[in-house]
């Protein structure tokens, strides 16, 4: 901090501020304080963040993004059920404002937070903690390899693929992309066509959440102990643009595969997974997963022929090349990991590596 100057007052004293600020312009005093209060709090937040070095600095919010307020100090009598899938909440300032009832609201709910997108819809979320999901206590363990081809691969054979937009809503994607870019701006016709793209783009995100949410938990129903590759992904879906004095290469298919990976969903399925079956997902290196035969334990770059196909030139081991490196995920993750030279990589080999061809006498 600069000498002479004063601190940036603090969430306290920014509600001070507030309070002076309501008294004196009718129209601050006409919206809630609860809704002011708390976006004072989440920029104290936002700025403790900054300063940690965890986030970038604060900025102003743009109009149609992350828009919606929360409520706090929540009575049991502010939300009612009015019917099977209608409810009803009372919010400050705007009064009972009715909701669909598309699940039970958890008793003891203090604050929910009200949003809307950009397709314009409107949500209501109830904090609550939910409980998870009982381990099945069979002893079985899984591993799970994330992918741009297949979304999610599993020690079991299984292969699961995140649903996109079909190819005719992708060719009315690109049809309402080229209109907009012919649009004037701040034109009826251009905020039609965003609302219209909006629409497309939510309907793709909803789809990824609903697989997101339904395999975290039949995965944390199914398996005792789910191991997956601790990946970096913020670190892999990084720009290759480059400076402009050393612009990088490829750059329009590094922005293709980085779309590729967020659009699969890969960090909200572990992230899910570490919710619903806290304890139970074991994050395992990546190095060489994909590389390592899964039934002899022999490293070969060149075994792995295509996206799909690992052959093994040790063993002769045949099969899918996702499967083969969620089995040794699976290995790892439950303690009984093998390698080329035998024993674990950390302790040490426990004997040499076989050789294939034997020694000219």
């Amino acid at each position: 901090m600069e000498p002479g100057r004063k601190s940036s007052p603090g969430f306290a004293e920014q509600c001070r501020q507030l309070t002076e600020a309501r008294a004196e312009f009718a129209w601050l005093r006409a919206g809630s304080v609860v809704v002011q209060q708390q976006s004072l709090r989440d920029f104290a937040q936002a700025m403790a963040n900054f300063v940690a070095g965890t986030h970038g600095r604060p900025g102003f919010r743009k109009r149609g993004k992350h828009e919606g307020f929360r409520i706090i100090a929540v009575k049991a009598t502010d939300i009612r059920r009015l019917s099977r899938n209608v409810g009803e909440v009372r919010i400050p300032k705007a009064g009972w404002i009715r909701f669909r009832w598309s699940r039970p609201v958890p008793d003891g709910v203090k604050s929910f937070r009200v949003t809307r997108d950009r397709a314009g819809r409107w949500f209501i979320a109830f904090a609550a903690i939910p409980q998870p999901i009982a381990a099945p206590r069979t002893g079985e363990v899984a591993g799970v390899d994330r992918g741009v081809t297949v979304s999610a691969a599993l020690s079991t054979g299984e292969l699961l693929i995140v649903p996109a937009l079909r190819d005719s809503e992708k060719a009315r994607l690109l049809r309402l992309v080229r209109k907009l870019a012919r649009a004037m701006r701040r034109s009826k016709r251009r905020c039609a066509v965003k609302a219209a793209i909006a629409r497309l783009k939510a309907r793709e995100t909803d789809r990824r959440k609903d697989w997101v949410e339904k395999t975290s938990t039949q995965l944390a129903q199914r398996f005792d102990v789910i191991g997956v590759e601790n990946l970096k992904i913020r670190n892999m879906t990084r720009s290759a643009r480059g400076t402009k004095d050393a612009p990088g290469k490829n750059v329009r298919q590094k922005a293709g595969l980085n779309r590729a990976v967020l659009a699969a969903g890969w960090g909200g399925l572990v992230t899910l997974l570490e919710h619903k079956a806290p304890g139970r997902v074991v994050k395992v290196d990546p190095a060489f997963t994909s590389r390592r035969c899964s039934a002899c334990g022999i490293v070969d770059r060149r075994a792995r022929e295509s996206q799909a196909v690992f052959r093994c030139r040790s063993c002769g081991f045949t099969g899918n090349a996702d499967v083969n490196a969620t089995r040794n995920i699976r290995d790892i993750a439950a303690g009984h990991a093998v390698n080329a030279r035998g024993g674990d990589r950390d302790a040490g080999p426990v004997n040499r590596e076989p050789r294939l061809v034997p020694p000219l006498a």
